[in-house]
């Protein structure tokens, strides 16, 4: 037998995994402006070069599509890597972030331009599947608010370098601050990425401390595919991601149609910048908050709350949101709501179908966010057939309540089908 000393010298503290966390955590802050930062460079560029500024964002819809799509066969290489993979991927997207933003600072054409944007999304992609599938590994105990904790960290980076990007770009220009920002991101990543690794047995806590419904076993992305319960957690996640973007892409329209958006509110500030702020704030909040709460009362009931108070959301920004502080607090809740699917998800996820092969089965299911950018442009064509906003956020509310009757009345009876099954199979039968 193996002595209890033994067993709790192998074995890491807690600070250890709170530590991968950490770090995970600051490697997506890092790369956050690979998404959000870019938006200050658009206009220089522009002004630079006498590009049209649609050609120019091109390059932000190849970052997003790679940034995206790519990240099942990345997370798929982390886990074929085994206690490598979350290394050499974390250090591979530093790599390749930095080179796309390198390129960016020397593109004189387009294409040159296109080039840095692909290559930045390769580089991103990576860093975010590798990051998420690490946090969902080392906390099964905490893995709703692990998870939404590094996603949150996501946007979080962005708030913080957001005034030193805009001004390098005043004092140096759009390229050297592309330069600057690139070695100095990439240093950061690389070298943080060779103090990662995955949990080997014994080092994560055990069945018996966790709260919410986990399957025993792990699936291979294959056997998940086959499953009917991802598929219909993949198309909640189409539909929830999908009403969130229609008023993320439309925020400063919807502002404008309602006479609000230049109105000052604040300290100086007009209606659309502190609905800005806030909308950030909420967003990323959103994301640990509901992850605890998911850890504490189970996902789907967590879906539930989340997705009917969104569904509210979005009807009272159509009904209440004319004025500038209701609309800046309709908005804010809206974010709120809709923030938290990248930390639910890829949660719910990981309990159906195990930590083993999480790294690849939830960069599976993050797919959803690049299919869901596709339905965004119906609500441009149900504003411009109706003539207002009220029809979109109808939509967008029985998309959300759609997805709690899914939550509760489909998912979590599959769910306890599954796991009463696995529980009767692995019931130790008596000797003859």
């Amino acid at each position: 037998m193996v002595s209890q000393s033994q067993t709790s010298a192998s074995a890491p503290s807690s600070s250890f995994r709170w530590m991968q966390l950490i770090i995970g955590l600051i490697c997506m802050a890092t790369i956050a402006n690979l998404q959000y930062g870019w938006t200050y460079f658009v206009g220089p560029m522009a002004k630079a070069h006498s590009w049209e500024v649609a050609k120019i964002q091109v390059a932000f819809s190849i970052f997003i599509a790679l940034e995206t799509w790519l990240t099942p066969i990345e997370g798929w290489i982390v886990d074929s890597l085994g206690p490598r993979g979350p290394k050499l991927a974390v250090a591979f997207g530093a790599i390749f972030g930095s080179l796309g933003w390198l390129i960016n600072s020397m593109a004189n054409s387009l294409e040159m331009l296109y080039v840095g944007a692909a290559l930045s999304g390769v580089g991103a992609g990576a860093i975010y599947a590798t990051c998420v599938g690490n946090a969902v590994k080392w906390f099964p105990d905490r893995r709703g608010l692990a998870v939404g904790l590094t996603a949150a960290g996501f946007g979080a980076g962005a708030a913080v370098t957001v005034i030193p990007i805009q001004k390098m770009i005043a004092s140096s220009g759009y390229a050297s601050t592309f330069f600057w920002f690139a070695i100095g991101q990439g240093f950061i990543i690389f070298v943080l990425a060779w103090l990662l690794r995955p949990p080997v047995a014994g080092e994560v806590p055990s069945a018996s401390a966790v709260k919410v419904l986990q399957s025993k076993t792990s699936s291979t992305p294959g056997q998940m595919l086959r499953s009917p319960v991802f598929w219909l957690l993949y198309i909640m996640f189409v539909m929830v991601s999908a009403s969130g973007l229609m008023v993320a892409a439309q925020i400063s329209l919807i502002a404008k149609d309602y006479g609000v958006a230049q109105s000052v509110i604040l300290f100086g500030a007009t209606t659309l910048i502190v609905s800005g702020v806030i909308d950030n704030l909420a967003n990323g909040g959103a994301r640990p908050f509901f992850g605890w709460v998911s850890d504490q009362i189970g996902r789907e009931y967590t879906m539930a709350i989340a997705f009917t108070a969104g569904g509210c959301a979005f009807w009272l920004l159509s009904t209440a949101g004319t004025t500038p502080w209701t609309f800046v607090i309709c908005a804010a809740l809206i974010f709120f709501t809709w923030g938290e699917i990248f930390s639910l998800f890829p949660s719910t996820c990981t309990d159906m179908f195990g930590p083993k092969y999480a790294t690849t089965n939830t960069a599976l299911l993050y797919t959803a966010k690049g299919l869901s950018a596709f339905l965004v442009p119906i609500a441009n064509i149900l504003k411009t057939h109706t003539g207002s906003w009220h029809m979109v956020f109808v939509v967008a509310a029985i998309m959300n309540f759609v997805v709690v009757l899914m939550a509760l009345f489909v998912v979590r009876p599959m769910r306890l089908s599954i796991s009463a099954s696995e529980n009767k199979g692995s019931v130790v039968q008596p000797a003859e």
